[in-house]
């Protein structure tokens, strides 16, 4: 259900009642054998929440009060849990790794993929082939009128978006996914609501309560200060930070699009509504969380507003809630940000305390793409030697292409300490992906690019910008795929969550001119946002294609990494050394190594005393040899 007014004014009442005991009240009154569970629960993570909240809000709001009506919450969603998924999470429990081994994801918007909910339990055999485990759909909760920046502005946390069906089809698709073990990650967006959104709706009315779940600046004076420290998200199409919205006569903070309004988490109101949708949410059957946008959750003046030490605590605190009441529920950070930044995502920070399961390698996506386009790899061998082992039951998710443009800037600490003081060598990159380079096969497009002179993103598909469309001869498409499968195996290999984007197992293309013009309102990302087709998927099947030869080496890798334990997400990746510009070599343990090659030249490779790898233009292996022995098994 939507949370409304009404509702949210109930559970405050009684959460600050002085007659009313709160949660341990309804824990009380609760069936016996849930009660037990519950009270374990509470009782191991209560320190933790408390501690988190305290920092955050202690000073201007009653902390105990807000505890009471987070526990309220989380009890009585826990009690409303299916037996299914109540029993799945005391597994879950038993088992805290068990997302862990052979993990391989797939992601895709609804619509794109399958036309609805119920279109995508049709795909479920297709997904099983590929060796899917975890499926991540784009938002398809109830998006905005009119533009909705591909779903993410979202009109309501918790009902379907009707043209992609119902409610009861969400759970339908859940319950048919966990029969053969694929997890449904769901997008939440943990930042802003629509402009339509009930709560916005609120607040245009008038509604003092409302307007405190929004960021306002009341004045040109109060923009202007913000905005001196604030970076552009979307320079382009939505230029600065904030929107005058007449009906509140006050300015409303919108970081990505005017009509996605930012959430004032500094109201604990706020968080404590937004994490009861999403424990609701959860009693769906989704698995997993896409937290997005969740750098941006805190404001603070004369900062960017970034990664704030408030959005760590916050975050941990959902976390010590989502183990109440769902504990078998993935959270994965979406915060694409360079590589140093992102451990606290884990629980690594200044605070350290169990965060998100999950984080994107942004950087390490994009310095594979640098790599590709300079036939080197100085800055990718900067990654993966700046890159942290993370906490046990957490994994770094990999990832060759997504929905959004390849954000070059993650990249900046690492060229910066290669003497690159003023990133020409991601401008070069992000030139190449566009087609703006002389001899490159690339055929991409430019993102937010309002000066050529500065670093800008790039829109394509996987395909499309390793020139499998570009090709004109057989050698030109056999070099084409050879990179393909070159990105996609570093994916699967440093990966403890690797992540294919719909198409790209099949070498979809970019959306055609003549589709993009369809779209209402398309900005340059609906570029590599196709629809699944039909008769590319058929050719899979057929010997020699590149669809049957990409798809098949997916498998392969899928089909590996579900068969040895060097790939669970607790192996940490080590970066073995090389004097070979154009090769990058890498270990999961001291028998399991992988060698890519990153240049249109064979190389032999001498990987031990006597022993080499003949590696072939944009080639890679990986080997196992037994420590002691000389020989080595290829077995990709």
């Amino acid at each position: 259900m939507s949370l409304t007014l009404s509702s949210i004014q109930e559970i405050t009442t009684q959460a600050t009642s002085p007659d009313v005991n709160g949660w341990q009240r309804v824990l009380h009154q609760a069936p016996k054998v849930r009660a037990g569970e519950l009270e374990k629960r509470i009782s191991k993570q209560l320190p933790l929440l408390r501690n988190r909240l305290t920092r955050t809000y202690g000073e201007e709001h009653s902390v105990e009060q807000l505890i009471d009506q987070l526990l309220t919450s989380a009890i009585g969603i826990a009690l409303d849990r299916s037996q299914a998924l109540w029993n799945l999470d005391i597994q879950r429990q038993s088992q805290p790794h068990w997302h862990q081994q052979g993990a391989v994801g797939y992601t895709a918007y609804v619509d794109h993929f399958a036309g609805s909910l119920r279109g995508v339990v049709d795909r479920i055999p297709y997904l099983k082939s590929l060796g899917v485990t975890y499926l991540h759909l784009l938002p398809f909760f109830k998006a905005a009128e009119g533009p909705n920046d591909g779903g993410f502005a979202v009109a309501n946390f918790e009902q379907v978006e009707p043209r992609l069906g119902t409610n009861n089809d969400l759970a339908y698709l859940t319950q048919e996914l966990r029969k053969v073990g694929i997890s449904l990650c769901s997008d939440f967006v943990l930042n802003h609501v629509a402009q339509d959104h009930e709560w916005a709706l609120e607040a245009k009315k008038g509604n003092p309560e409302f307007k405190e779940f929004f960021c306002l600046a009341p004045t040109q004076k109060d923009v202007d200060a913000w905005e001196t420290h604030l970076p552009q998200i979307f320079p382009d199409t939505a230029p600065g930070n904030f929107t005058f919205q007449p009906s509140l006569n006050a300015w409303v903070w919108t970081t990505f699009y005017p009509y996605q309004w930012d959430l004032n988490y500094a109201n604990p109101q706020v968080f404590a509504n937004v994490v009861a949708a999403m424990m609701r949410v959860a009693n769906t059957g989704v698995e997993a969380f896409r937290l997005d946008s969740t750098g941006f959750l805190w404001k603070r003046k004369g900062t960017n507003c970034q990664n704030q030490p408030e959005v760590h605590w916050l975050l941990q605190a959902l976390r010590a809630l989502m183990e109440i009441a769902c504990p078998g529920v993935l959270l994965k950070a979406e915060a694409i940000m360079p590589t140093h930044q992102l451990p606290p995502y884990f629980g690594m920070g200044e605070t350290p305390g169990p965060e998100c399961h999950l984080a994107y390698h942004s950087s390490m996506m994009a310095a594979s793409w640098v790599a590709l386009a300079e036939e080197n790899v100085s800055i990718l061998k900067a990654v993966v030697k700046h890159t942290p082992p993370v906490p046990a039951g957490s994994s770094w998710l990999t990832y060759v292409r997504c929905h959004d443009d390849i954000g070059w800037n993650v990249l900046r600490p690492e060229v910066e300490g290669l003497g690159d003081l003023k990133h020409e060598r991601l401008l070069k990159a992000s030139h190449f992906f566009a087609g703006m380079s002389s001899g490159s096969y690339a055929q991409g497009a430019s993102f937010q690019a309002t000066d050529p002179g500065k670093v800008h993103g790039t829109n394509g598909m996987t395909s499309a910008l390793v020139g499998l469309h570009s090709a004109k001869t057989a050698d030109e498409l056999h070099l084409a795929i050879s990179r393909f499968l070159l990105l996609q195996s570093l994916s699967f290999f440093t990966g403890g969550l690797p992540l294919l984007y719909m198409g790209d197992e099949l070498g979809l293309g970019n959306m055609s001119a003549e589709n993009l013009l369809r779209r209402n309102g398309p900005d340059g990302r609906e570029l590599h946002r196709p629809s699944w087709q039909s008769d590319e998927a058929e050719l899979r099947l057929q010997e020699g294609t590149s669809q049957q030869r990409i798809f098949s080496a997916l498998q392969k890798f899928a089909q590996i990494r579900q068969q040895r334990s060097e790939f669970h997400g607790d192996v940490p990746v080590k970066f073995m050394d090389s004097d070979h510009p154009t090769v990058l070599s890498l270990a999961r343990t001291d028998s399991l190594k992988a060698y890519f090659n990153f240049s249109k030249q064979a190389v032999s490779l001498e990987v031990s005393q006597g022993t080499s790898v003949a590696l072939e233009p944009y080639g890679f292996a990986w080997v196992y040899q037994p420590t002691g022995e000389s020989a080595l098994t290829l077995i990709a």
